[in-house]
């Protein structure tokens, strides 16, 4: 057998290894990313071969603890693409205000920082006060930085200019203070904030929501799972709400796509139908 077919079948029980001891379903991850996080995790495991990894894996949580964080994907940065917030400003919040209170869900929010870019957008329209944000995603260690809210200050050049770009109505330095090497993002945008671990491949409905972003996930799942997760959050939409996704995503070819209107073809805003 040769090398490949047999590093295949290996990274399968690997995965399905995972599935069955602790419930995390990487299988329908796009394979070539699986792939390489798994060499990424072979590389520094002291183990000789992906089988090795397997037994491992099963009794030692630590290990497996680790194992997760790699296959995490927490690349993000605040007001990344600021077209799409420029959008949600202009399209999405005139029509979130007729509502009386607003539910929204960022869902893979990674480390938060856009997240909290959320939370701004809804303060400067108005919105914070009656919004409520969840944000969530599989990994714990990445969920403690959102809640905590603190980021290195190496780039706030480039986010106070990303801010700009996204209609900033004020300063971006209203919400933020400097700390050592750092920027501690302001307290108040916590206030409505809900961080809280769940797995789009194995959880449930995050119901009757107004507003879902899910920026730059879908493209790391096969398609079989894009279908499964655009349902997930079909059926946790209100109708008229309102769904955001990556700039390489959407509900084309979808089981979904009939139900959604094209709010922002480049921004990759959806409405849900009312009927």
């Amino acid at each position: 057998m040769k090398k490949r077919e047999t590093e295949t079948i290996e990274i399968d029980l690997l995965l399905e290894a995972i599935f069955r001891r602790y419930g995390y379903d990487f299988r329908h991850y796009a394979r070539a990313s699986v792939e390489r996080r798994v060499r990424h995790v072979l590389a520094k495991s002291g183990c000789v071969s992906i089988s090795e990894m397997i037994p491992r894996l099963l009794r030692d949580e630590e290990f497996f603890g680790r194992m997760v964080r790699d296959f995490s994907i927490t690349v993000t940065q605040m007001f990344r693409d600021p077209f799409v917030y420029a959008s949600i400003r202009e399209n999405v919040a005139p029509l979130l205000k007729t509502y009386p209170f607003v539910k929204a869900w960022h869902a893979g929010c990674a480390t938060g920082e856009e997240a909290y870019s959320l939370a701004i957008v809804l303060k400067e329209e108005g919105l914070y006060d009656r919004a409520t944000i969840f944000a969530t995603d599989f990994n714990d260690e990445a969920l403690e930085k959102a809640r905590g809210g603190i980021y290195p200050m190496d780039n706030i050049k480039q986010v106070t200019a990303d801010y700009r770009a996204a209609g900033g109505r004020g300063s971006f330095a209203e919400y933020y203070r400097a700390r050592y090497d750092g920027v501690a993002i302001d307290g108040s945008l916590r206030k409505t904030m809900t961080f809280a671990n769940h797995n789009l491949v194995t959880d449930g409905v995050f119901g009757e929501m107004h507003l879902i972003l899910c920026r730059n996930v879908l493209i790391y799942f096969d398609r079989e799972l894009q279908d499964r997760v655009l349902r997930l959050f079909d059926e946790s939409l209100v109708r008229g709400g309102f769904l955001v996704l990556g700039t390489k995503e959407t509900t084309c070819f979808s089981g979904i796509e009939d139900r959604y209107e094209t709010v922002d073809a480049k921004a990759k805003i959806f409405r849900r139908r009312e009927s």
